[in-house]
């Protein structure tokens, strides 16, 4: 018997000097309103760094560089796994294409959204990251 690899999904954490930008979900129903980082499942074939970079393009309309892995796998929900990037803008302002909308946190805003409960530690282990700076 084998046991399937889980599913990797990406995410964007994009900064802009302190800024942290955040984007509210639209669905799935159960997770709709909640907040995370843009970012998406790896395609077969694909790079993390390249499927972040086509997750951004589609979900905000922007081009990004993808920057140092944050942490290690954040567990999802099962069946999915998590690798964070910090990443900063290259072209153009974010868009909510499939979001319901986008937020820009400043350090004392980073946690006043509702983030999902795979986000949160990864923005925990941000604000760490960007305190030692």
């Amino acid at each position: 018997m084998t046991v399937d690899e889980p599913t990797l999904v990406v995410a964007a954490v994009i900064l802009d000097g302190r800024r942290v930008l955040a984007a509210q979900r639209a669905e799935p129903p159960e997770l709709a309103g909640g907040w995370e980082f843009p970012g998406g499942k790896v395609d077969e074939g694909e790079s993390e760094h390249a499927a972040l970079i086509r997750e951004c393009r589609e979900e905000l309309g922007v081009e990004i560089a993808v920057g140092a892995r944050v942490g290690g796998e954040w567990e999802l929900s099962a069946g999915y796994v998590m690798h964070a990037y910090l990443a900063s803008l290259s072209v153009g302002e974010p868009v909510a294409k499939e979001h319901l909308a986008l937020r820009w946190l400043e350090p004392e805003e980073y946690f006043a959204v509702n983030w999902l409960g795979a986000d949160l530690p990864v923005m925990a282990a941000v604000a760490d990251l960007l305190a030692q700076d």
